[in-house]
């Protein structure tokens, strides 16, 4: 049976956090005994940690917790993924813990993971605002710019990927990277993957407050900018 690793980096989410790993867990059933659910939650000031350890010991065995990976979203991707190819994981799931992505549409992407190396969500109607719908095409129409990649969508939380596609591409990034979903889904694109971008619902954030703010997106992006030169240069078809 497929072992799968469903990866989801947290901050601050005591709020959602529980009704999330409910809501997400019984994806596990069917695959490989060996599959997981595995959190990022390093550096929440909140109780975070502390429901995850209960959840853990009281009901879900197929949890794991990393509490070593930095504070920030990227670095705590990139973690996950590296923790998920370094335990022989077949597949790579990944999504993110604040509740706004839907654990029924998971199946359809799983109905299809053999045809494709990457399946990865398209957001064409989102529920966390206009600025943020915003962002993601400029963020599409740079990639296009840099890269020469056409994709609808480069940053949706709600992908399924192989995890030896993921292994070709997540060292090329350094671990306190701050887009590595932006990149990988470049990667995938740019090296002719077999890859689908499938619609998805996206709702607002549950509960809490966004860790990541439009100016902190507007700061990351800038930075950004000569990330993606430098990414360019070391790329061959």
């Amino acid at each position: 049976m497929d072992k799968i690793y469903i990866v989801m980096p947290a901050y601050n989410e005591e709020e959602n956090i529980g009704a999330v790993i409910e809501q997400w867990y019984p994806v596990l059933s069917g695959k490989s005994e060996d599959s997981r659910i595995v959190v990022a939650d390093s550096g929440s000031t909140d109780k975070t940690h502390d429901i995850l350890t209960d959840l853990k010991n009281s009901k879900y065995p197929q949890l794991e917790i990393l509490s070593d990976t930095g504070r920030y979203h990227g670095p705590k991707v990139i973690a996950l993924y590296d923790h998920a190819i370094k335990n022989n994981a077949d597949y790579i799931f990944q999504t993110d813990s604040d509740g706004q992505t839907d654990p029924a549409e998971f199946a359809a992407f799983w109905r299809n993971r053999k045809k494709y190396d990457g399946i990865f969500g398209n957001r064409t109607v989102r529920g966390d605002g206009k600025d943020r719908a915003f962002v993601e095409r400029i963020v599409c129409l740079l990639l296009k710019l840099y890269f020469g990649v056409n994709v609808p969508d480069a940053n949706a939380p709600f992908r399924l990927m192989k995890a030896e596609t993921v292994k070709k591409y997540l060292y090329r990034m350094p671990a306190d990277y701050n887009l590595p979903n932006i990149m990988m889904t470049t990667f995938f694109v740019y090296y002719k993957e077999s890859v689908y971008f499938k619609e998805i619902s996206f709702k607002p954030r549950q509960a809490g407050v966004n860790s990541v703010n439009i100016p902190k997106i507007i700061k990351i992006g800038w930075h950004a900018l000569g990330d993606f030169r430098r990414f360019k240069r070391g790329m061959k078809r």
